[in-house]
């Protein structure tokens, strides 16, 4: 009995206990919010709460199924949509998000809609650096070094900075200038202020367009890499945002030229003229082309410490610079001869830049920054994308470059050269002191001819002529120069038969009277 008296008292005290603690919670909210947070740590309760919730809503066990299926989207991509989801839903930037931003390279923000990469990437894993190259990089990407601003620092900047030089006179032809091309109308307006500002050395100035952090990015990286002679003009820039994400100042970077600016531009330009001089005088944009990339491999050393090494100045000048500089100088000597030549970047082993130039028959790959090994050679000139597939990877906006499938052009063991006709007067056949006997008729007879003359003379320099007759058959030969069917036809057994191992050929052409046509080959059979 005693044993029960005193389990009934006990609970007595322990009702009446809980009695005074509902009554105290009742009357003081805070009681109860230490007791929940006691009980559920924090965001336990939330999360609880929430489960619950998603468990017992309409179609709860579809949307788990979805969670857990691969996202078919890269993952790039999605950091980047999913750091701009959050900037949308919550109204404003963090630091966080910004530098996350930063990191990213630049992409499809600022695009025009139309623009769709046709280039067929290879994938990253597969490539194999050469060891006779391994470590000749060094491109840097474009980083925007942007800060936050609060409320009364942007309203502020809107009362203190101007636009500067809007560049609204420039037009800028997409053949020379195809960074331009790929950016909306939006794109195009702050392309061309960055540009005239750049240009004007006006370093500080609010945007002429409202734009984000990805799309500065991206319209900066059209700028810088469609203009070498900005050769003061750093990769890297600062953009101030506030926290709804807009810019509302650019601040560009400058490397030391630019404090002496005129004496700069007037060393540059005499050190390009001087080689520019030499290759104006050739006849071919290919000839031409060779000229300036066996210049450029004779004048420049690799240097990873070189000054200013992502500039043109860094190798036209200074003798000394990385991947970038390479690409840049033979960017802006090609484009002052009148032949399309793009700026590059990607992947190869590491960050690197080559050029795309822009030849008679198509696109091709340059790699000059590779070709510089003991005495130059020509393993990286003029490639198609399938020769570089195995150790250059596009990257950034590269990627919307044109595809690089010219063939004509390819060195040092296919022919390479101009193919024209010769404006004027058609001659025929009798100004030639050619007889109707020796018009060759079909592609057989082009083929046995040619042989024979490779095999009369041998290896060396040297040059022979033959006349073709027909649209037809011109047609036929022109496919086989674009494709691999002249070295079946007698290309290689000639090379074997002269002894030799390549064979670098120039064709020009001149269309006769009668339908017929004047090939000419210039060959350097080694």
């Amino acid at each position: 009995m005693k044993i029960l008296r005193k389990l009934w008292c006990l609970f007595l005290i322990l009702f009446a206990c809980i009695c005074i603690l509902v009554l105290v919670c009742a009357f003081q909210p805070d009681v109860t919010k230490a007791l929940a947070g006691f009980l559920y740590p924090e965001g336990k309760q939330e999360e609880d709460v929430s489960a619950v919730s998603q468990m017992n809503a309409p179609g709860a066990e579809e949307q788990q199924r979805r969670s857990e299926r691969p996202d078919p989207v890269g993952e790039e991509k999605e950091n980047r949509d999913s750091k701009q989801e959050s900037i949308q839903e919550s109204g404003e930037f963090s630091e966080e998000i910004l530098s996350e931003l930063n990191a990213i390279e630049a992409g499809k923000e600022g695009l025009d809609e139309s623009v769709r990469p046709e280039y067929d990437s290879p994938e990253q894993s597969d490539l194999t650096v050469p060891q006779s190259v391994s470590g000749r990089n060094g491109y840097q990407r474009v980083q925007d070094e942007g800060g936050l601003i609060d409320d009364d620092e942007a309203r502020a900047l809107q009362n203190e900075i101007g636009p500067g030089n809007t560049g609204d006179d420039l037009t800028f032809d997409p053949v020379f200038y195809p960074y331009y091309a790929m950016l909306d109308e939006k794109g195009k307006h702050l392309y061309r202020q960055i540009f005239a500002n750049a240009n004007d050395l006006y370093q500080v100035f609010a945007p002429v367009e409202e734009v984000t952090a990805p799309e500065l990015k991206t319209v900066f990286a059209a700028v810088y890499n469609d203009h070498p002679e900005l050769f003061w003009m750093e990769t890297a820039y600062l953009g101030k945002y506030r926290r709804d994400g807009r810019c509302m100042e650019i601040d560009l970077r400058f490397n030391r030229l630019s404090q002496n600016l005129e004496e700069a531009k007037r060393t540059f330009n005499e050190n390009a003229g001087g080689i520019l001089a030499q290759a104006q005088s050739l006849g071919s944009d290919y000839e031409k082309e060779k000229l300036i990339h066996d210049i450029l491999l004779e004048r420049i050393s690799y240097d990873r410490g070189a000054e200013m090494n992502q500039s043109a100045y860094s190798a036209l000048v200074n003798g000394r610079t990385v991947c970038a500089g390479y690409a840049r100088a033979f960017q802006y000597l090609l484009g002052q001869l009148g032949i399309p030549c793009y700026y590059c970047t990607g992947y190869a082993g590491e960050s690197h830049a080559w050029n795309i130039v822009r030849l008679e028959d198509g696109y091709y790959n340059v790699d000059a920054t590779w070709d510089d090994g003991e005495g130059g050679n020509y393993d990286f000139f003029n490639k198609t994308d399938q020769d570089y597939a195995a150790t250059h990877l596009r990257q950034e906006l590269s990627v919307y470059l044109p595809p690089c499938t010219g063939r004509l052009y390819r060195s040092p063991d296919e022919p390479t050269g101009a193919m024209r006709r010769i404006p004027g007067e058609m001659r025929g056949i009798e100004d030639l002191g050619i007889s109707e006997e020796e018009i060759l008729r079909s592609l057989a007879d082009y083929y046995t001819d040619c042989y024979n003359r490779i095999l009369a003379q041998g290896a060396g320099t040297y040059e022979f002529s033959n006349v073709i007759e027909g649209d037809a058959l011109f047609e036929e030969w022109y496919g086989a120069y674009q494709g691999e069917g002249y070295r079946q036809g007698y290309m290689n057994n000639a090379i074997a038969a002269a002894g030799a191992s390549s064979c670098e050929m120039n064709l020009e052409v001149e269309e006769l009277a009668g339908d017929r046509y004047l090939v000419t080959h210039r060959v350097n059979i080694q």
